[in-house]
Protein backbone atom coordinates (compact mmCIF):
# COMPACT_ATOMS: atom_id res chain seq x y z
CA UNK A 1 0.00 0.00 0.00
CA UNK A 2 1.51 3.31 -1.06
CA UNK A 3 0.61 6.76 0.22
CA UNK A 4 1.10 10.31 -0.97
CA UNK A 5 4.50 11.31 0.43
CA UNK A 6 4.68 14.42 2.58
CA UNK A 7 7.64 16.77 2.21
CA UNK A 8 8.74 18.15 5.59
CA UNK A 9 11.69 20.39 4.69
CA UNK A 10 14.55 17.95 3.97
CA UNK A 11 12.56 14.88 5.05
CA UNK A 12 10.15 12.95 2.83
CA UNK A 13 7.68 11.13 5.01
CA UNK A 14 5.99 8.07 3.47
CA UNK A 15 6.90 5.04 1.33
CA UNK A 16 10.52 5.10 2.46
CA UNK A 17 12.66 4.87 5.58
CA UNK A 18 10.96 5.07 8.95
CA UNK A 19 10.90 8.69 10.12
CA UNK A 20 11.50 9.41 13.81
CA UNK A 21 9.69 12.42 15.28
CA UNK A 22 11.12 13.00 18.72
CA UNK A 23 11.93 15.52 21.41
CA UNK A 24 10.92 16.50 24.94
CA UNK A 25 7.22 17.02 25.57
CA UNK A 26 7.77 20.65 26.53
CA UNK A 27 10.49 23.06 25.37
CA UNK A 28 11.60 23.45 28.97
CA UNK A 29 14.86 25.19 28.02
CA UNK A 30 17.21 25.68 25.09
CA UNK A 31 19.81 23.49 26.77
CA UNK A 32 17.42 20.58 27.17
CA UNK A 33 16.28 20.81 23.56
CA UNK A 34 19.86 21.01 22.32
CA UNK A 35 20.81 17.91 24.30
CA UNK A 36 17.86 15.89 23.02
CA UNK A 37 18.20 17.12 19.43
CA UNK A 38 21.92 16.36 19.31
CA UNK A 39 21.47 12.87 20.70
CA UNK A 40 18.46 11.92 18.58
CA UNK A 41 19.96 13.35 15.38
CA UNK A 42 23.10 11.29 15.99
CA UNK A 43 21.14 8.12 16.73
CA UNK A 44 18.92 8.48 13.68
CA UNK A 45 21.94 9.25 11.51
CA UNK A 46 23.67 6.05 12.61
CA UNK A 47 20.60 4.03 11.69
CA UNK A 48 19.83 5.83 8.43
CA UNK A 49 16.51 7.23 9.64
CA UNK A 50 15.13 10.71 8.89
CA UNK A 51 14.63 12.79 12.04
CA UNK A 52 12.18 15.59 12.88
CA UNK A 53 12.57 17.41 16.21
CA UNK A 54 9.43 18.13 18.25
CA UNK A 55 8.80 20.18 21.37
CA UNK A 56 5.74 22.11 22.57
CA UNK A 57 5.83 25.81 23.42
CA UNK A 58 2.54 25.57 25.34
CA UNK A 59 0.75 22.65 26.96
CA UNK A 60 -2.76 24.07 26.77
CA UNK A 61 -4.54 20.83 27.66
CA UNK A 62 -2.93 20.03 31.03
CA UNK A 63 -4.98 18.08 33.57
CA UNK A 64 -4.71 20.69 36.33
CA UNK A 65 -4.72 24.48 36.43
CA UNK A 66 -1.55 24.15 38.54
CA UNK A 67 0.39 22.28 35.84
CA UNK A 68 3.30 23.93 34.04
CA UNK A 69 2.33 25.10 30.55
CA UNK A 70 5.61 26.42 29.17
CA UNK A 71 7.34 29.66 28.32
CA UNK A 72 4.89 30.71 25.62
CA UNK A 73 5.00 31.10 21.87
CA UNK A 74 7.84 33.64 21.52
CA UNK A 75 10.23 31.70 23.75
CA UNK A 76 9.25 28.31 22.32
CA UNK A 77 9.56 29.38 18.69
CA UNK A 78 12.95 30.95 19.40
CA UNK A 79 14.14 27.61 20.77
CA UNK A 80 12.75 25.68 17.81
CA UNK A 81 14.34 28.12 15.37
CA UNK A 82 17.70 27.66 17.11
CA UNK A 83 17.40 23.87 16.97
CA UNK A 84 16.53 24.02 13.28
CA UNK A 85 19.53 26.22 12.47
CA UNK A 86 22.03 24.48 14.74
CA UNK A 87 21.29 20.88 13.79
CA UNK A 88 19.85 21.26 10.29
CA UNK A 89 16.76 19.19 11.08
CA UNK A 90 13.06 19.91 10.44
CA UNK A 91 11.08 20.95 13.51
CA UNK A 92 7.46 20.61 14.53
CA UNK A 93 5.19 21.76 17.33
CA UNK A 94 1.50 21.77 18.17
CA UNK A 95 -0.97 24.62 17.74
CA UNK A 96 -4.15 25.11 19.73
CA UNK A 97 -5.78 28.18 18.20
CA UNK A 98 -6.31 29.25 14.58
CA UNK A 99 -4.42 32.51 15.07
CA UNK A 100 -1.33 30.61 16.22
CA UNK A 101 -0.94 28.81 12.89
CA UNK A 102 0.57 31.56 10.75
CA UNK A 103 3.29 32.73 13.18
CA UNK A 104 4.17 29.15 14.11
CA UNK A 105 4.40 28.19 10.42
CA UNK A 106 7.01 30.93 9.95
CA UNK A 107 9.36 28.75 12.02
CA UNK A 108 8.28 25.12 11.95
CA UNK A 109 8.15 22.71 9.02
CA UNK A 110 5.17 20.63 10.16
CA UNK A 111 2.13 21.82 12.12
CA UNK A 112 0.73 19.39 14.67
CA UNK A 113 -2.95 19.37 15.65
CA UNK A 114 -3.59 17.98 19.17
CA UNK A 115 -5.87 14.96 19.50
CA UNK A 116 -8.52 16.83 21.50
CA UNK A 117 -8.78 19.40 18.67
CA UNK A 118 -8.66 17.07 15.67
CA UNK A 119 -12.21 17.94 14.54
CA UNK A 120 -11.93 21.72 14.98
CA UNK A 121 -12.61 22.90 11.44
CA UNK A 122 -11.36 26.47 11.98
CA UNK A 123 -8.06 25.18 13.35
CA UNK A 124 -7.62 22.68 10.52
CA UNK A 125 -8.41 25.34 7.93
CA UNK A 126 -5.97 27.83 9.44
CA UNK A 127 -3.23 25.19 9.56
CA UNK A 128 -3.83 24.19 5.94
CA UNK A 129 -3.79 27.85 4.85
CA UNK A 130 -0.16 28.23 5.98
CA UNK A 131 1.06 25.99 3.16
CA UNK A 132 2.94 23.80 5.64
CA UNK A 133 2.07 20.10 5.96
CA UNK A 134 -0.31 19.21 8.78
CA UNK A 135 -0.01 16.28 11.19
CA UNK A 136 -3.29 15.52 12.99
CA UNK A 137 -3.38 13.33 16.05
CA UNK A 138 -6.54 11.21 15.93
CA UNK A 139 -8.71 11.95 18.93
CA UNK A 140 -8.89 9.37 21.69
CA UNK A 141 -12.65 9.42 21.15
CA UNK A 142 -12.57 8.45 17.44
CA UNK A 143 -12.54 5.12 15.66
CA UNK A 144 -9.80 4.70 13.01
CA UNK A 145 -12.32 4.93 10.17
CA UNK A 146 -13.63 8.23 11.55
CA UNK A 147 -10.27 9.79 10.66
CA UNK A 148 -11.43 9.79 7.04
CA UNK A 149 -13.49 12.90 7.84
CA UNK A 150 -10.38 14.69 9.12
CA UNK A 151 -8.60 13.87 5.88
CA UNK A 152 -11.58 15.07 3.84
CA UNK A 153 -11.57 18.41 5.67
CA UNK A 154 -7.86 18.98 5.12
CA UNK A 155 -8.11 17.99 1.47
CA UNK A 156 -10.99 20.41 1.01
CA UNK A 157 -8.91 23.13 2.70
CA UNK A 158 -6.03 22.47 0.29
CA UNK A 159 -3.51 21.20 2.83
CA UNK A 160 -0.01 20.81 1.43
CA UNK A 161 0.58 17.37 2.91
CA UNK A 162 -1.41 15.38 5.47
CA UNK A 163 -0.18 13.01 8.18
CA UNK A 164 -2.39 11.09 10.61
CA UNK A 165 -1.08 10.09 14.03
CA UNK A 166 -2.47 7.32 16.21
CA UNK A 167 -2.11 7.99 19.95
CA UNK A 168 -4.48 5.47 21.52
CA UNK A 169 -8.23 5.25 22.04
CA UNK A 170 -10.11 5.74 25.31
CA UNK A 171 -10.80 2.37 26.94
CA UNK A 172 -12.96 2.79 30.01
CA UNK A 173 -11.69 5.16 32.69
CA UNK A 174 -8.05 6.36 32.79
CA UNK A 175 -6.91 3.95 30.11
CA UNK A 176 -5.99 3.89 26.44
CA UNK A 177 -5.75 0.99 24.02
CA UNK A 178 -4.23 0.85 20.53
CA UNK A 179 -6.07 -0.82 17.67
CA UNK A 180 -3.11 -2.00 15.58
CA UNK A 181 -5.32 -2.99 12.65
CA UNK A 182 -6.62 0.57 12.70
CA UNK A 183 -3.20 1.77 11.57
CA UNK A 184 -3.79 0.09 8.22
CA UNK A 185 -7.32 1.50 8.10
CA UNK A 186 -6.00 5.04 8.47
CA UNK A 187 -3.14 4.49 6.04
CA UNK A 188 -5.75 3.31 3.55
CA UNK A 189 -6.94 6.91 3.25
CA UNK A 190 -3.82 7.53 1.15
CA UNK A 191 -1.69 9.58 3.54
CA UNK A 192 1.26 8.68 5.80
CA UNK A 193 0.52 7.41 9.30
CA UNK A 194 2.59 8.01 12.42
CA UNK A 195 2.40 6.03 15.65
CA UNK A 196 2.75 8.03 18.87
CA UNK A 197 4.26 5.42 21.15
CA UNK A 198 4.69 7.52 24.27
CA UNK A 199 1.26 9.14 24.44
CA UNK A 200 -0.32 5.74 23.75
CA UNK A 201 1.21 4.60 27.05
CA UNK A 202 -0.60 7.30 29.03
CA UNK A 203 -3.21 6.74 31.69
CA UNK A 204 -5.15 10.03 31.41
CA UNK A 205 -5.86 11.63 34.77
CA UNK A 206 -4.72 8.52 36.61
CA UNK A 207 -2.31 10.44 38.84
CA UNK A 208 -5.00 12.74 40.21
CA UNK A 209 -3.87 16.18 39.05
CA UNK A 210 -1.66 14.81 36.28
CA UNK A 211 -1.60 12.09 33.66
CA UNK A 212 -0.10 8.77 34.64
CA UNK A 213 1.26 6.10 32.37
CA UNK A 214 2.94 2.77 31.80
CA UNK A 215 6.33 3.60 30.31
CA UNK A 216 7.30 -0.06 30.17
CA UNK A 217 4.69 -0.72 27.46
CA UNK A 218 6.24 1.72 24.97
CA UNK A 219 8.73 -0.64 23.24
CA UNK A 220 6.18 -3.40 22.65
CA UNK A 221 3.61 -1.03 21.17
CA UNK A 222 6.20 0.71 18.99
CA UNK A 223 7.56 -2.59 17.67
CA UNK A 224 4.05 -3.82 16.91
CA UNK A 225 3.10 -0.61 15.07
CA UNK A 226 6.21 -0.72 12.89
CA UNK A 227 5.56 -4.37 12.12
CA UNK A 228 2.02 -3.53 11.02
CA UNK A 229 3.34 -0.74 8.82
CA UNK A 230 3.64 2.95 9.69
CA UNK A 231 5.64 5.74 8.12
CA UNK A 232 6.83 7.39 11.32
CA UNK A 233 7.12 6.85 15.05
CA UNK A 234 6.65 9.69 17.53
CA UNK A 235 8.60 9.51 20.79
CA UNK A 236 8.80 11.99 23.61
CA UNK A 237 12.28 11.62 25.09
CA UNK A 238 13.95 13.26 28.07
CA UNK A 239 17.32 12.78 29.82
CA UNK A 240 15.58 12.56 33.19
CA UNK A 241 11.89 11.70 32.68
CA UNK A 242 11.06 11.73 36.39
CA UNK A 243 12.00 15.44 36.49
CA UNK A 244 10.24 16.38 33.25
CA UNK A 245 7.78 19.26 33.60
CA UNK A 246 5.21 17.46 31.45
CA UNK A 247 4.36 13.80 30.75
CA UNK A 248 6.91 12.59 33.28
CA UNK A 249 5.27 9.15 33.43
CA UNK A 250 5.65 8.35 29.74
CA UNK A 251 8.65 10.17 28.31
CA UNK A 252 11.28 7.67 27.16
CA UNK A 253 14.74 7.95 28.76
CA UNK A 254 17.19 9.56 26.35
CA UNK A 255 19.91 7.11 27.41
CA UNK A 256 17.73 4.22 26.21
CA UNK A 257 16.64 5.79 22.94
CA UNK A 258 19.23 4.17 20.71
CA UNK A 259 18.28 0.64 21.69
CA UNK A 260 14.63 1.28 20.88
CA UNK A 261 15.35 3.12 17.62
CA UNK A 262 17.66 0.30 16.49
CA UNK A 263 14.89 -2.25 17.04
CA UNK A 264 12.37 -0.15 15.11
CA UNK A 265 14.78 0.40 12.22
CA UNK A 266 15.43 -3.33 11.95
CA UNK A 267 11.74 -4.24 12.01
CA UNK A 268 10.93 -1.59 9.41
CA UNK A 269 13.62 -2.86 7.05
CA UNK A 270 12.45 -6.44 7.51
CA UNK A 271 8.90 -5.46 6.68
CA UNK A 272 9.96 -3.46 3.62
CA UNK A 273 11.97 -6.46 2.45
CA UNK A 274 8.82 -8.56 2.54
CA UNK A 275 7.30 -6.23 -0.05
CA UNK A 276 4.18 -5.41 1.98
Amino acid sequence: MTVRPVKVASVTLGNGPLTIIAGPCLAESLGLCQEVAATMASICGRHGLPFIFKASFDKANRTSVNSVRGGGMAEGLAILNRIKAEFGVPVTTDVHLPDQCAPVADVVDLLQIPAFLCRQSDLLQAAAATGKPVNVKKGQFLAPWDARNIVAKLEAFGANGIVLTERGTTFGYNALIVDMAGLETMRGFGHPVCFDATHSAQRPGAAGESTGGARETIPAMARAAVAVGVDAVFLEVHPDPARALSDAATQWPLAEAEGLVAQLAAIHELRRGMGS
